[in-house]
């Protein structure tokens, strides 16, 4: 393509992963042409599957869900024809061993006090905490949208002092939710952030709670872009990765690659700000404001642990563990030789990046044994942990100021046709999946294609609350 006039060059994305794939499908429905350039074989990115040499199985890097406010993730799978593969769960289920786990669903009054109901009933909380997180909770609904702004920039631990919460409740119900969520620790959370997420997750109305789970491998959820993009005239060039981003003092003219170089109408560059960094020569990074910064957005990791057992464990489809070191288990059914599946799940786990496999597996199989009392003594007969040490970018107290967005900065300038997408662009969501498809519609917005999608609007007294 290195020919190609720049009238008739297209649409270059670098980065196949959610937010590469949502820029790509968006373009394609509007009728643009892209190619995508992904150096992996497999559409995903990091939300994706692989092939365990060990046995030939296919799993997922780590277990990712949406819940029911996720409109652009969920926009996405419906373009992409996968809806019917994500089973839903309205109910959360607790571990409280030796008791059966503890539930809290919606029940009938209106959002946001849903929950009250099944929340009066948890039994692993006692009744002071869970008079405390009611009163945090009713806090959130009433500053709305507005109030949780004078927390941007602070850390989440800010929010629990100012409204008393004891240690029960931040270690056994706020730090499961969050840190899982935002893949953060409070102290390292931006409070903004854990705001968004329990205030348009759990509290403006009945169904944003809602937790989906692929039923098949993430691999099989995209598999179907390609398709949208080749039947628009675009292309997929997997296993190919950028080496440069080709700038004449103006432009991005070419994507450069290890098969050559790409023309270009626009780059989306859609990969991690590290891997960005890279691609980008010094003059370039002069000539663009965004990209000064890069190197000062950390990374957190996320540590998935596959656990195969003989006999059937869990009874309930998902456990939160509160108070653990592991945070969810995710009960993924017999595979074809008949053994049971077991998905657990740490966030922010730096802690557990330097751990070899068989210390990672003891101490999840002893948080297996604490939360499902009657499988003490059960050994795993299989065991795959895999790490993710750059997962998400870190949603740190202060991040704000260097999230770049997608287009160029009106006032301060930058390369016209250089978009940029992914989870740590300026999307207003903590690192999820959400977030990553949130920045590639935008990325096709600044493109001319149709933008965001809208959020789920407020139950009427939520609204009126303030949410």
């Amino acid at each position: 393509m290195g020919g190609t006039s720049r009238v008739t060059a297209p649409i270059v994305i670098v980065g196949a992963g959610l937010a590469g794939i949502a820029a790509a499908t968006r373009l394609a429905f509007a009728g643009r042409p892209v190619v995508v350039v992904e150096s992996r074989r497999r559409l995903g990115g990091r939300a994706t599957s692989f092939v365990d040499p060990r046995d030939g199985a296919t799993l997922d890097n780590c277990q990712h869900v949406l819940m029911g406010c996720c409109t652009n993730l969920l926009d996405l799978y419906e373009r992409m024809g996968v809806l019917d593969r994500i089973e839903w769960h309205r109910r959360i289920f607790w571990a409280n061993p030796p008791h059966e786990p503890d539930v809290m669903a919606p029940g009938w009054l209106p959002a946001p006090a849903h929950f009250a109901g099944s929340f009066r009933k948890l039994r692993f909380l006692t009744d002071p905490t869970k008079r405390a997180i009611a009163r945090a909770m009713w806090r959130m609904a009433r500053i709305g949208v507005d109030g949780r702004e004078r927390w941007r920039g602070r850390p989440f631990t800010d929010f629990m002092r100012e409204t008393s919460q004891p240690d029960e409740a931040i270690a056994r119900f706020w730090e499961p939710i969050l840190t899982s969520a935002c893949n953060a620790r409070l102290s390292d959370l931006d409070a903004s952030y854990g705001l968004v997420v329990l205030q348009e997750g759990f509290l403006q109305d009945s169904w944003s709670p809602a937790m989906g789970v692929p039923r098949v491998p993430l691999v099989e959820l995209y598999g179907r872009a390609q398709g949208i993009i080749e039947s628009a005239g675009g292309r997929v060039r997997l296993g190919v990765s950028a080496l440069g981003l080709a700038f004449d003092g103006k432009r991005i003219a070419s994507v450069v690659t290890d098969e050559g170089a790409i023309d270009c109408a626009s780059v989306i560059s859609a990969v991690p700000p590290d891997r960005l960094a890279k691609l980008c020569s010094g003059t370039l990074v002069s000539a663009d404001c965004r990209l000064s910064k890069l190197d000062a957005i950390s990374m957190s990791p996320i540590l998935g642990v596959h656990l195969f057992f003989d006999e059937s464990l869990m009874r309930t489809a998902h456990l939160v563990l509160p108070g653990r070191a592991t945070h969810w288990l995710f009960n993924k059914g017999q595979v074809e030789d008949g053994r049971h599946h077991i998905h657990a799940v740490i966030s922010a786990a730096d802690e557990w990046m330097d751990l070899p496999e068989g210390e990672i597996a003891r101490r999840v199989l002893d948080d297996i044994w604490w939360a499902l009392p009657w499988a003490r003594g059960l050994e795993p007969t299989g065991v795959r942990a895999v790490k993710e040490k750059r997962a998400t970018f870190a949603c740190v107290p202060g991040i704000d100021s260097i999230r770049p967005s997608a287009a160029r900065d009106a006032v301060k300038g930058g390369v016209e046709n250089l978009v940029l997408a992914g989870d740590w662009c300026a999307t207003g969501w903590p690192a999820t999946m959400e977030g990553a498809v949130r920045s590639g519609y935008a990325a096709a917005m600044a493109l001319g294609a149709p933008g965001v999608v809208a959020d789920v609007p407020s139950a009427p007294l939520a609204r009126l609350l303030g949410l």
